[in-house]
């Protein structure tokens, strides 16, 4: 069995509160799932279609108390187990650990098995708990009932500067968290872990300013599109071009996550990521929990 995953984030928000968005069952059906039920200590549920596997239900509460929540979860035949440690970090800041069993790289890029979604499951619905914390819209949640992969994104900033932190490198690899090396023009290199990774995907189409879209090869080709309105740009993001009988729920759900830390790059004053830590077996230690 692999090593488990471990992802901590910074949440702006006081263990209490955390702790209550992270129980209440009407708070976990915004920012986590479809459907949700809590009676501590002897259950704690969640299912639906933006759940791995949520058909029905398929937790059991192993322990909870005021800064530690764990619980198996059936996923694929195999019985996984999650937690949640809370530490205060201050009177309005928690730092968040979790970590889950039974994460393998290898399925994440094959596909293999719903259980290579959980680095970047649990990473978007980390940074939709952040959100929902701080007030901001929720981003997308990745239905895993459907093959259609599209979202969208509004962000308090002119489209020019979000067009300069999608495409330059060093802005992308700051609010990603992982290095990206990208040249902008038809027939560029897209290099997830920069160009001497030893991979890049293509971009295969752009819009100066506007849009582009980047081919991953068998998962498929990434879309962005902007459009500004009175200062703000909405940002439409698309996977297209992949087998529909496999989609690429894992690379789909990291993309949208990094994309609450772009959001942030341009609202926050004196931006700082959420991402405290990511150990995600099969990558370099460096990513952070975005990284798909």
């Amino acid at each position: 069995m692999s090593e488990p995953l471990k992802v901590q984030a910074r949440l702006s928000a006081p263990v209490g509160r955390v702790r209550q968005a992270l129980t209440d069952p009407a708070e976990l059906r915004l920012w986590l799932s479809e459907h949700a039920e809590v009676e501590l200590p002897q259950r704690y549920e969640f299912w639906g279609r933006y759940t791995p596997d949520g058909d029905a239900p398929h937790q059991r509460l192993l322990h909870a108390d005021d800064d530690t929540l764990r619980f198996t979860w059936l996923l694929d035949g195999v019985e996984t187990t999650t937690e949640f440690q809370l530490a205060a970090e201050g009177p309005d800041s928690t730092v968040l650990t979790l970590t889950q069993s039974h994460f393998d790289f290898a399925e994440a890029m094959s596909g293999s098995s719903i259980r290579g979604v959980l680095q970047t499951y649990w990473s978007l619905a980390i940074a939709n708990l952040a959100s929902h914390l701080e007030g901001r819209p929720l981003l997308p949640r990745t239905d895993f009932t459907s093959a259609d992969l599209r979202g969208e994104l509004v962000i308090a900033a002119p489209a020019d500067m979000v067009w300069q932190s999608l495409t330059d490198s060093e802005q992308a690899s700051a609010w990603f968290g992982y290095p990206i090396g990208i040249e902008p023009w038809v027939g560029g290199r897209y290099a997830m872990g920069g160009f001497d990774a030893g991979y890049a995907a293509k971009v295969v189409d752009l819009e100066p300013g506007r849009k582009m879209s980047i081919d991953w090869g068998p998962t498929g080709v990434t879309t962005w599109e902007l459009a500004e309105s009175g200062g703000r740009t909405t940002l439409t993001f698309v996977q297209s071009g992949f087998d529909e009988g496999n989609p690429p729920y894992a690379a789909w759900t990291g993309s949208v996550a990094g994309l609450s830390e772009l959001r942030r790059f341009h609202e926050v004053p004196d931006w700082q990521p959420i991402w405290l830590a990511a150990d995600v077996p099969g990558l370099d230690p460096e990513p952070t929990a975005a990284a798909g």
